[in-house]
């Protein structure tokens, strides 16, 4: 599939309606969706089946959520408001929601996020999302979470064959985020029995805009292990970075998070989480603000990061770093 210079209200929604002899490819597009995602892998039970949404490459395009029309004539407008006054512009690339079938061998690289939420991941209908890389992201003017992968249970599809999905081997690297809505951290998050497993994120860097304050920082959301999966699900997050909860499998190199305006929240939260290693990471920290929030966390690493020292923890049912 080969898309340029297209200004759509509903965005692309890729579905495996058709057997294609090779492998799918979308470059070269510019998608502009202020109400919908811009493009949008799927993998419904349209066939009367659970079928696979596999090699896909999603390469050199933009997403945007600019007000209707102003893509295309380069006035690029973000006027647009709700009758409360607000608006938050859709227009990211997202997997799912529906994801019976999966996804599988999937690669997303050289694309542009303005203006818009960030990239989703996820499978919440008995879906396997699995071998999937994302390389070399640029988002600018994020309305909420920068990174999100959320393994749940929505449970679309038929109730005797559906079960729980899984997330995992997922690489993503070489992102760089500016002015991220300071409500929402990036989201990694399983549900209990169910972490999302082996993640690598590696040469990271997001700027939020921030300003979350000590009581943000002592929330502990709920689970909602079967609401509709969006980023704004868990409302205010207790940190600004990373919200990381039910993993299995975790890798952080050189990532850096911080923030334009003083935040009181960690760069950090984690809770049910199994092997996790951090090397070379820069926090941005408040003061009398902990870079690290660990709750049930069980083989931890740090290493090279600043502005803390190295440490290995075995098991932390409670700590702050």
């Amino acid at each position: 599939m080969h898309c340029q210079n297209k200004n759509l209200c509903g965005g692309l929604n890729l579905k495996p309606i058709f057997t294609l002899p090779q492998s799918h490819v979308m470059y070269n597009c510019a998608v502009n969706s202020p109400f919908d995602d811009g493009i949008c892998p799927k993998s419904s039970f349209a066939l009367g089946y659970a079928r696979v949404t596999e090699n896909v490459t999603i390469t050199n395009c933009q997403v945007s959520g600019y007000d209707e029309g102003t893509l295309l004539d380069g006035t690029y407008k973000r006027a647009f408001r709700n009758q409360n006054g607000t608006f938050s512009p859709t227009g990211r690339i997202k997997f799912g929601t529906e994801s019976n079938g999966g996804f599988k061998n999937i690669t997303v690289s050289n694309c542009v996020f303005d203006y818009c939420r960030g990239l989703a991941l996820e499978a919440v209908d008995g879906a396997l999302l699995e071998d999937v890389t994302i390389s070399n992201i640029t988002m600018r003017d994020i309305s909420n979470a920068p990174i999100f992968l959320r393994l749940g249970f929505r449970g679309r599809g038929p109730k005797e064959t559906t079960t729980v999905g899984a997330i995992r081997r997922v690489i993503i690297s070489n992102v760089v985020v500016y002015n991220a809505d300071p409500k929402y951290a990036s989201i990694i998050s399983g549900i209990p029995g169910h972490p999302i497993e082996d993640v690598l994120l590696s040469n990271i860097r997001v700027y939020s805009q921030g300003g979350g304050t000590k009581e943000q920082a002592a929330l502990d959301p709920p689970e909602k292990e079967d609401t509709y999966p969006e980023p704004t699900m868990f409302g205010v997050l207790p940190a600004y970075g990373f919200f990381i909860r039910h993993v299995n499998g975790l890798q952080m190199n050189d990532v850096q998070v911080s923030y334009l305006k003083e935040d009181a929240r960690p760069a950090f939260w984690m809770n049910q989480v199994k092997g996790a290693e951090f090397y070379r990471l820069r926090a941005q920290r408040g003061a009398n603000a902990p870079t690290f929030v660990l709750r049930n966390v069980e083989d931890f690493l740090l290493q090279q990061s600043w502005p803390l020292s190295d440490a290995r923890i075995e098991r932390a049912e409670s700590r702050k770093l």
